[in-house]
């Protein structure tokens, strides 16, 4: 039997204590959810003229639900009053913020949408940063974002308030998620919150079906979305949260922007200026700086 060491065996070289390898696949995690969540939204985005960003979010949150709910298997009977109140409060987080983002995505393109989201996850780090390094480096990345969200003649501010919609949801979703996840085994709570979501959207799908019949690439598109953007990275942060900070969370969340303006870029044709470049480059380089910090 193992005794109770924070050190794990090795065949060679020095000790890697336990907690460090945990935060090392919690940050390799980070990095294909960021990854998986951005192609997810371009794919669904190309179904936008069929059904619309509330038709792919409902075929989003069916998917999510189906998916989370085989893996989770949730015991519904055995929660606790305790625990159903976050995952009520998860389900309506997870309509929200999809509903929000897609909209802004359809509005204000990838990029620009994802990167004004962020602002939830840093809002995170700011309220939860304990060094100065930490407090220095989400400044940097918020100068970012402001630069990025400067108003213009083509401005579009409905587009820009629902993805700021869709920040404060994600900042609730970090919150509430590392709470079911204390007080839900597995990934029960996850899965529940997302069946009870995709109840919610069960009246826009057969709305859509009877008055504006989809076609099957669109569905194709909006099904894939629900695998990437829903499904693997509801699962790849519980797995997370339990293993990096909530701070840690939000600040190397600031990868997404980048990510989004790329595949925004190479997916759907949507370019940027320099001048977004920079501001990208900015939120992307604070993240890196407050990681190799820490690691240190």
């Amino acid at each position: 039997m193992r005794s109770a060491s924070n050190t794990v065996p090795r065949s060679s070289g020095p000790l890697v204590p336990a907690p460090s390898r945990g935060r090392l696949a919690g940050v390799v995690t980070m990095a294909g959810s960021g990854l998986s969540n951005q192609v997810g939204a371009a794919i669904g985005a190309l179904a936008f003229p069929v059904l619309g960003p509330v038709g792919v979010v409902a075929v989003r949150q069916y998917v999510a639900a189906f998916v989370l709910l085989a893996v989770g298997r949730p015991r519904l009977r055995d929660f606790t009053w305790a625990q159903w109140r976050p995952v009520l409060g998860l389900a309506v987080v997870f309509a929200t913020m999809n509903l929000s983002l897609y909209t802004a995505i359809d509005r204000i393109g990838l990029g620009l949408a994802v990167t004004l989201e962020f602002l939830g996850p840093l809002t995170i780090a700011l309220a939860a940063a304990r060094r100065r390094v930490d407090a220095f480096c989400a400044v940097i990345a918020a100068a970012g974002v402001v630069v990025l969200m400067r108003p213009q003649p083509s401005t579009d501010y409905v587009g820009m308030g629902l993805a700021l919609l869709a920040a404060c949801c994600w900042a609730s979703y970090i919150l509430l998620n590392r709470t079911v996840g204390r007080r839900v085994p597995g990934a029960q709570g996850s899965a529940a919150a997302a069946g009870i979501s995709a109840l919610m959207f069960l009246p826009v799908g057969v709305i859509l079906v009877l008055h504006r019949p989809p076609t099957a690439a669109a569905v194709g598109c909006a099904v894939v979305a629900g695998v990437l953007s829903s499904a693997v990275p509801y699962l790849a942060d519980l797995f997370t949260l339990r293993r990096v900070p909530a701070q840690a969370f939000g600040l190397f969340m600031s990868v997404n922007p980048l990510l989004a303006a790329l595949v925004g870029w190479i997916g759907l044709g949507q370019n940027l200026g320099s001048t977004e470049w920079a501001s990208i480059g900015a939120i992307v380089a604070a993240n890196t700086l407050s990681f190799l910090v820490r690691r240190g």
